[in-house]
C-alpha cells in the first residue's frame, strides 16, 4: 500500500515538473479573447507604419505591442523583409522564440542555423519555401540571387529579442574576444573599431568581392 502511494506521488511529481517546464517554455496563455488596448485586429502597411529599419542590405519592418496592441498576450509577432541581392540578415539569435521564415518572391536565399552540436544546417530557399530556426540557435539569411527577396518571418513570442552574434562577441573584453576568435589583440581591436553592435537590427550588404549576385548559389560557399 505504502509502496503504491509513493509511486503515485513520484509519477504526479514528474508530470507536474514536465507540465510546468512546458508552460514556462513559451509566452503565457492569453487570458482574454482580444486585448482591451487594441482597437482593431488589422495592421496596415507594415513597411510604412511598423518598426522599420533601413540598412545597406535592405529594409526590415517588424511589429511589437506598442505598434500593434492586437498582439498583446497572443504569443507571436511578425517581421517582413525586402533584401537586395547580396544583402544579409547577419547571424543572430532569438533567445525567446522559434522563427518560421517563408520566402514569398525573389532571391533565392541561402539560410540556415547552427545547432548545439556545432553542426550547420544550410539550405537554398526559393519562393514558396519555408525554413524553421529553432529557439535560441544562431541563424542567418543571405540573398544569393539577382532579384530583391521579399520574405516574412513569424515568431512565437510577442517579444522574441534579437542578439547580434558577431557583435555580441566583440562586446566582450579584448582578451576574451581574442581567445574566442583565436586572434591576437590587435586584430580584435581592429575588428571592434570597424563593427558596432547591430542595434536596432538592420540588413547589411556584402563588401565588394565577398558576394556576387547569382553566383555560387550553393550551401557550401
Amino acid at each position: 500500500m505504502l509502496h503504491g502511494l509513493v509511486m503515485r506521488v513520484l509519477i504526479y511529481s514528474t508530470v507536474l515538473v514536465v507540465t510546468v517546464g512546458r508552460v514556462e517554455a513559451a509566452d503565457p496563455d492569453p487570458l482574454v479573447d482580444f486585448s482591451a488596448n487594441a482597437n482593431t485586429p488589422v495592421f496596415r502597411d507594415i513597411f510604412a507604419n511598423g518598426d522599420v529599419t533601413n540598412g545597406s542590405g535592405g529594409v526590415r519592418a517588424g511589429l511589437d505591442i506598442g505598434k500593434f496592441p492586437g498582439l498583446t498576450s497572443e504569443g507571436l509577432t511578425v517581421v517582413q523583409f525586402k533584401m537586395v541581392p547580396c544583402g544579409e540578415n547577419i547571424p543572430h539569435t532569438h533567445p525567446r522564440a522559434t522563427e518560421l521564415l517563408s520566402l514569398i518572391s525573389g532571391g533565392p536565399l541561402q539560410a540556415g542555423f547552427v545547432d548545439t552540436k556545432g553542426e550547420a544546417h544550410i539550405h537554398i530557399l526559393y519562393p514558396g519555401d519555408l525554413i524553421v530556426f529553432p529557439r535560441g540557435l544562431m541563424h542567418f539569411e543571405l540573398n544569393v540571387g539577382t532579384e530583391e527577396a521579399f520574405y516574412i518571418s513569424a515568431l512565437n513570442s510577442q517579444n522574441p529579442g534579437t542578439l547580434d552574434s558577431a557583435g555580441a562577441v566583440l562586446q566582450l573584453p579584448d582578451r576574451a574576444a581574442a581567445i574566442a576568435l583565436n586572434q591576437d589583440l590587435d586584430t580584435v581591436r581592429a575588428l571592434k573599431s570597424q563593427k558596432s553592435y547591430n542595434e536596432p537590427p538592420t540588413l547589411e550588404a556584402a563588401k565588394p568581392g565577398v558576394c556576387v549576385p547569382g553566383q555560387f548559389v550553393t550551401t557550401r560557399f
